[in-house]
């Protein structure tokens, strides 16, 4: 992911095909969603070989951490990533009651859909978007906020809510990597605040374990009960270098396995795997399907671009996956 991360801070049957990780998963295949090849059998492998004692490939349970960008990696990022779609339908909900607002020129870009102008100038656009729709609310207004939101808006290709657009290969590998004594942890440009939301929720990982963009929270008295507010004052951007630097922080140890979608992972998945003292392992989701999903590497619609890392997986030994041809399903069930 690019803006996304540096700023945060189907059609047809198969989207349907394979139910949520909640339910029973085929004892001998705890993928079914992956499809058979080289892909699914090196990442099953992987797994069999840091978790079997005594062998080469044999990493403690203390140190099998695997970290996942979250836009493009875990969800879609397309035509916008999701926060900011909530960002968006947050500011054109208040804009009525702010006619001040219509003046500004990163409002009118956002209003009329115009993305490359929020991602000019080193996204001063989107910055302003934040300040206007996040900044001074209290932590709880905003949980509240994007709760609301996941429960009314829909993604405007695949007419579900956004938490349902999540990738379902992508469950069912959470789920075995923590049935296997790994830790599961998000890094991703996005907000952190905003995933902490639904994390545990839709994907099992605990807020605890979300590393994000972020601002410094300031803590208030107000009328009497203590509050957290948010603000974007000594903004973090966990994008690109950040990421590593997120990690280290905030886990303390070297990831042995990494998932991204675009070279702003890049350092992330070096980070993973270069002068790892344990058996590593980078993963790059390359977005190749334009009927079930989206089709992109070095011109995405908003954010994902991927031409670095992608040309650096071969000499790294990155696992590329193809979304046409190793998911054999894209999304769970939706809710009944």
């Amino acid at each position: 992911m690019q803006f996304s991360r540096r700023a945060w801070l189907a059609t047809g049957s198969l989207l349907f095909a394979v139910p949520t990780v909640t339910q029973a998963v085929v004892a001998d295949d705890p993928l079914p969603g992956w499809a058979p090849g080289e892909v699914k059998q090196r990442l099953l492998q992987f797994v069999e070989q840091a978790t079997r004692e005594g062998g080469a490939g044999f990493i403690p349970v203390a140190e099998r951490i695997a970290v996942f960008d979250n836009d493009g990696t875990l969800w879609p990022e397309n035509p916008v990533p999701f926060q900011a779609a909530f960002a968006l339908d947050t500011l054109r909900g208040r804009v009525a009651d702010h006619p001040e607002w219509q003046a500004d020129p990163h409002v009118q870009a956002a209003l009329a859909g115009d993305v490359p102008a929020l991602l000019a100038n080193q996204h001063a656009g989107l910055l302003r978007l934040l300040a206007l729709t996040h900044q001074g609310l209290t932590v709880a207004e905003f949980q509240a906020r994007v709760e609301k939101w996941l429960q009314t808006a829909r993604h405007p290709r695949f007419e579900r809510r956004y938490d349902e657009c999540v990738y379902q290969p992508m469950l069912e590998l959470l789920a075995h990597l923590r049935s296997r004594g790994f830790q599961t942890w998000i890094v991703s440009g996005g907000g952190a605040d905003f995933m902490r939301v639904w994390s545990e929720r839709v994907y099992g990982i605990a807020p605890q374990h979300v590393i994000g963009s972020h601002g410094r929270v300031k803590f208030e008295m107000r009328d009497g009960r203590p509050r957290l507010v948010k603000t974007l004052d000594h903004l973090f951007v966990d994008d690109r270098e950040g990421k590593p630097a997120g990690i280290h922080q905030f886990i303390g140890r070297q990831p042995v396995l990494a998932f991204g979608n675009s070279d702003g992972d890049k350092a992330m998945l070096e980070y993973t795997t270069i002068d790892n003292p344990r058996p590593s392992l980078g993963v790059i989701l390359h977005h190749t399907d334009a009927d079930r999903e989206y089709a992109y590497d070095a011109q995405p619609k908003s954010s994902g671009k991927l031409v670095e890392a992608l040309a650096d997986a071969p000499q790294r030994g990155w696992l590329v996956v193809d979304f046409r041809r190793d998911f054999r399903s894209l999304f769970p069930a939706p809710r009944q």
